[in-house]
């Protein structure tokens, strides 16, 4: 029986009234119908985290959450030196982790040819692995690594979930995502992740979220021409007109109606990279992505067929920045791109 229920019952019975409810009883031989309302309130002792702190000492513990935050992003740049998992060769077939990023907005590149080519910029904030699940425990066919992005807040994470960023020694990120990937291409929960993790020349698809249009008519959402604006037309000039015969009787599945636009999960396949910062971590992948500005997209190598050898030359199982490895520059190019400081225009 619902709460609310059995504490009617109760005050109606604290009232001397019967079960049917308040004005049965007889005591109150009035039938005004009175009804009891009751409203129930879970955990009354939680309370906003701020609720009972001063200005000054909310600032105070901002600060001090801000530098634990930078302090815990600071001791896993090394995680080499932490008891790395042992590191294994590319093998045809494996498959790296991807990370998740955030959309800059677009700008123009040009190539050697003077050709122009309009990029996006995706920026790599605070990525980590959180999670590592082996094949058995997951699908059977892969494992799984659980990556999160971009370092927010924990003054709105539940108990729970700080629980868990305090065991791993990170703090609360916004998105998760879950890569699948061989076995030969897991990496230590903790380690972060940069964009140097991807290279120019190679093939990435991104996945993020579109942009909410709300809710839509046919022309918008799907592109319908519309009925004729004169010709004795009345009120249906964006209306889609007959959806069927008459015998069908129902409405097939699929249909192209009014409806919610946007705001669901979009891949752009094949989109290649043209340059890496590697001081910044920012990513400029050809073409336009999913999502708003700001939002956070899911990169991961490109699954096409033509494009999963490009991962034979990548870092493997991904950058790590206090490897053997020799230092990389701050910008890296494809062989393609016109950079800035190069002459235009070259005499034989």
């Amino acid at each position: 029986m619902p709460t609310w229920r059995l504490l009617a019952q109760a005050g109606a019975q604290a009232l001397g009234c019967g079960a049917r409810g308040l004005g049965a009883g007889p005591g109150l031989r009035s039938s005004s119908g009175i009804q009891l309302l009751v409203r129930s309130v879970h955990d009354k002792s939680v309370t906003w985290w701020d609720e009972h702190l001063s200005e000054e000492n909310v600032s105070f513990v901002k600060q001090l959450a801000l530098e634990e935050n930078k302090a815990q992003l600071a001791s896993k740049q090394n995680p080499l030196k932490d008891e790395p998992w042992p590191i294994q060769p590319w093998e045809p077939g494996s498959s790296r982790v991807g990370v998740i990023a955030m959309k800059l907005g677009m700008m123009p590149l040009w190539t050697k040819d003077g050709r122009k080519h309009v990029v996006t910029l995706l920026q790599v904030k605070d990525c980590h692995v959180l999670k590592y699940t082996s094949k058995e425990n997951h699908n059977g066919k892969k494992a799984a690594l659980t990556v999160g992005g971009k370092t927010v807040s924990r003054f709105h994470k539940s108990p729970s979930i700080l629980k868990f960023y305090q065991e791993l020694g990170l703090p609360p990120k916004q998105k998760i995502k879950i890569f699948h990937v061989s076995d030969n291409a897991i990496i230590k929960p903790g380690t972060p992740l940069y964009a140097a993790h991807f290279r120019p020349g190679q093939y990435v698809d991104v996945t993020g979220k579109t942009i909410g249009k709300g809710f839509q008519g046919v022309m918008k959402r799907w592109g319908f021409k519309g009925q004729p604006a004169s010709h004795g037309q009345t009120k249906t000039h964006r209306r889609p007109g007959a959806i069927s015969t008459g015998d069908v009787a129902r409405v097939w599945p699929g249909t192209k109606l009014p409806g919610q636009m946007g705001n669901v999960d979009r891949t752009s396949y094949g989109l290649k990279v043209w340059r890496v910062n590697t001081k910044h971590n920012i990513i400029y992948v050809n073409g336009s992505v999913p999502g708003h500005k700001n939002c956070l997209v899911k990169v991961r190598d490109s699954n096409l067929p033509a494009y999963r050898d490009f991962a034979k030359h990548l870092p493997f199982p991904t950058y790590f920045p206090d490897g053997d490895g020799e230092e990389l520059p701050e910008d890296l190019y494809d062989e393609s791109v016109w950079q800035a400081g190069a002459p235009s225009i070259s005499f034989a």
